[in-house]
């Protein structure tokens, strides 16, 4: 059986094909979605043949099928054999890194390619069904731009919000390593000391960026440094914090290492990254602050099945061998500790659209499917500071809505196929079921 109705699917798709981007409510028509399974993410449960309105791009009243009226006139989307949820949310992506271009192969990509190429990366995370995600580091400023851009109606993609480039200490993580001294080559977000870190914050909020992303510790992917090592000091991280807060961005902190990640806490960011050797003092830290954990739990199996033929350096294979199962193992430890966690899978070191395959080791490491979900859904949108804009199918949200074949409350894997996606009460993709 086909995962929507044909005939709806027929109608929809001759009425959409001129203007898959624009908002579907033209001239105040409603929309009415039938869900035959619905999972609402703020109880936990999952409800059966339920109503969703739309007016324009956003969701007026959501209910059962016998109790809720579809007006006169509106425009019936029949998912009566799918599982709906609301749109996904990435807190960890990349858009604009190409995940077959690492190490010295990623030398050859210019700012502006990059950017050209988080066009496309943008459009596959959208058909993935997220329809939000948090752009943690970019070149060029690349990500404004494709955010600007598909705010703008230019192009397809998620909601972004975006870091523009990540801070770190010269010759750290966030430094690029890869060229010898005589290039003189510093990354754009080198800041070392307390004022230079508070003036590159600065910076990044002049030129666009949402929130601020800096490197605590040594990361997998860079030359010359170990993952677990401590690289801003705790003095540096309080600087930034306060800049940034005082500015209204949050904070975003990479860190692998134990001692990192403690002082990233300590000095109040919003959410530590990776977190892939988190103690058990690390995840009390999390647990008394609020800070949220973002484990991109998947991408192990990209980077040792793939790296080599995507430029990834030696020294980056084998980091990623040393710590790949123990961020595992840590995400099961924070979890089953009360930790708050929100999806991040890193996007742009694997191929983007490949995100939902992260849930499979969220599921297998501790979290149950809901779980999970809501790590990508609520969870994810109160870490972005926008839960009353999106993360759940609710009156007065923004009426972002996908759907799935089957029950990923049984089978976690149907988030890897999703066949609707809506954005804003836009229909961007709709497809029977594979």
């Amino acid at each position: 059986m086909s995962l929507f109705n044909y005939a709806t699917l027929r109608h929809a798709a001759v009425l959409l094909a001129p203007c898959l981007l624009a908002a579907p409510a033209i001239g105040g028509q409603v929309v009415a979605i039938k869900a035959g399974r619905m999972l609402d993410v703020e109880s936990g449960r999952v409800l059966q043949n339920q109503v969703i309105l739309i007016d324009g791009d956003r969701i007026t009243a959501v209910g059962a099928a016998s109790g809720t009226a579809i007006p006169s006139g509106a425009r019936t989307i029949d998912l009566s054999h799918a599982t709906v949820l609301p749109g996904l949310i990435d807190s960890h992506t990349h858009l604009t890194s190409n995940p077959r271009l690492h190490g010295y192969m990623g030398l050859s990509s210019s700012d502006m390619r990059s950017a050209m190429y988080g066009v496309r990366a943008a459009r596959d995370t959208l058909n993935a069904g997220f329809t939000t995600v948090r752009d943690v580091g970019a070149s060029g400023y690349g990500d404004v731009a494709l955010r600007d851009a598909i705010n703008d109606g230019d192009t397809p993609g998620p909601r972004m919000l975006v870091a523009g480039y990540a801070l770190g200490i010269k010759g750290g993580h966030c430094d690029n390593n890869l060229l010898a001294p005589e290039y003189k080559d510093v990354g754009n977000g080198v800041a070392d000391g307390p004022w230079a870190a508070r003036g590159k914050v600065r910076e990044m909020a002049k030129y666009g960026a949402d929130l601020i992303k800096i490197c605590a510790t040594g990361g997998v992917l860079s030359k010359g440094d170990a993952a677990g090592a401590q690289q801003y000091t705790l003095e540096e991280m309080q600087a930034i914090v306060g800049e940034a807060h005082k500015l209204g961005r949050r904070v975003a902190a990479h860190a692998h290492g134990a001692s990192g990640i403690s002082d990233a806490i300590r000095a109040g960011v919003d959410s530590v990254e990776h977190a892939s050797l988190i103690d058990a003092e690390g995840i009390k830290l999390a647990k008394e602050k609020g800070t949220w954990l973002v484990m991109d739990i998947y991408n192990d199996d990209y980077i040792l099945s793939e790296g080599e033929k995507a430029g990834f350096l030696p020294e980056s294979l084998a980091k990623e061998k040393e710590i790949g199962q123990l961020q595992r193992d840590n995400f099961k430890n924070a979890y089953t500790a009360g930790a708050k966690m929100a999806f991040g899978s890193d996007a742009g070191v694997y191929p983007h659209g490949d995100n939902g395959k992260q849930f499979f080791y969220m599921v297998k490491y501790g979290m149950t499917p809901m779980a999970a979900v809501q790590a990508a859904t609520i969870n994810a949108a109160e870490l972005l500071g926008w839960k009353d804009k999106v993360g759940s199918i609710k009156a007065g949200k923004l009426a972002d809505i996908i759907a799935v074949p089957g029950d990923p409350m049984t089978d976690i894997g149907v988030l890897t196929k999703v066949g609707f996606v809506m954005k804003g009460g836009a229909v961007v993709k709709q497809e029977a079921a594979r």
